[in-house]
């Protein structure tokens, strides 16, 4: 199925955007959003519905404060659900959004500095109308940026992330069917043996002797893991291993997957995202942080395929929800007295 019309209704809705301001924004939204829109977004913002309750929840504010906001994608492309036979064709960006810091956010101060908010956002796009979104952005990442240090030192590294190595993400072009069919059977297949090692298979290959044996089998050795903020960012599978899988297998319990709302490749690209993906204990460790209560992450995963294994893997995941759930209100301690 051809999917160029509704990825130029996406990027038109973009370019509409980049020349919003607060006092417009409302009715730039109104215009390819169904009324009956239903947006999600990280904590604070959570879930809203219409145009003029996500205008007033989260662009009115963040125009505000990113003074000259640019959007700058590193990877778009679309496709239909491959989870279920929902109408619709989701369209997925992932980038940063650019901007002068001028006024506080959220109690995050300002710097009068540039400042690029991580972002990765999903658009199902229905008889030309956007009826459903979910737009993560790394907000701890921001924080960093100000100057703030709010979670103990990260397992991996903190850094401004690039786009894919081979400059290749943004595909407004239609792609070949059967390439986007190749990194569909390869994130499930990644999928599958994350399952199978945690006895919840979706596939049920071995329990592996080692984390090596596991990834190997869809990863190549020089993969790049590009965490969120809190955790960082990883070279190869033994430094993944160390500075991500380790602390994430050791450290949190009693995990269980709760699915996702939308999985989908295109080309050598694909992704998901969930509403939570997955829910866990904290036992003492993780970020740095004490146990605590049973939460939720609502999590965001963006691939790239190289040949017949992965190669990149940009992941945001909603860690000011998952820490609020936990009782810590990580921008309620930034308030002033």
């Amino acid at each position: 199925m051809p999917f160029a019309a509704d990825k130029q209704l996406v990027l038109d809705h973009y370019a509409a955007l980049d020349n919003a301001s607060p006092a417009t924004v409302a009715d730039v939204l109104s215009v390819r959003t169904s009324d009956q829109w239903h947006w999600r977004g990280v904590h604070p913002f959570n879930e809203q519905h219409g145009a003029g309750a996500v205008a007033r929840t989260f662009w009115a504010p963040l125009l505000t404060s990113l003074n000259r906001l640019q959007r700058r994608q590193d990877i778009f492309f679309a496709n239909q659900n491959s989870l279920d036979g929902e109408a619709g064709t989701w369209v997925v960006s992932m980038g940063h959004l650019m901007g002068l810091f001028d006024q506080p956010l959220l109690g995050i101060p300002a710097t009068r500095k540039i400042v690029m908010l991580r972002y990765a956002e999903f658009n199902r796009v229905l008889d030309g109308e956007i009826i459903e979104t979910a737009l993560f952005c790394d907000l701890v990442h921001l924080m960093h940026q100000a100057g703030l240090q709010p979670l103990p030192p990260q397992t991996g590294a903190h850094l401004v992330q690039p786009g894919p190595a081979t400059h290749d993400g943004l595909l407004f072009d239609e792609q070949d069917p059967s390439e986007g069919l190749k990194t569909m059977n390869l994130i499930n297949d990644m999928i599958g043996d994350i399952n199978a090692n945690s006895n919840t298979a979706e596939r049920k290959p071995p329990r592996d002797a080692t984390p090596q044996d596991e990834l190997s089998r869809c990863w190549h050795d020089d993969m790049l893991w590009w965490g969120p903020d809190g955790i960082g960012a990883t070279y190869t599978i033994d430094r993944y291993i160390e500075q991500h899988q380790r602390p994430f297998r050791t450290q949190l319990g009693d995990r269980s997957f709760n699915g996702h709302v939308a999985r989908l490749a295109d080309g050598k690209y694909g992704g998901f995202f969930g509403w939570a993906n997955l829910s866990l204990t904290p036992l003492g460790g993780y970020m740095g942080l004490p146990s605590g209560p049973r939460a939720d992450m609502r999590v965001v995963d963006i691939y790239r395929r190289d040949g017949d294994k992965l190669a990149e893997n940009w992941v945001f995941i909603d860690i000011l929800h998952f820490l609020h759930m936990q009782g810590l209100d990580v921008l309620g301690r930034m308030a002033p007295p």
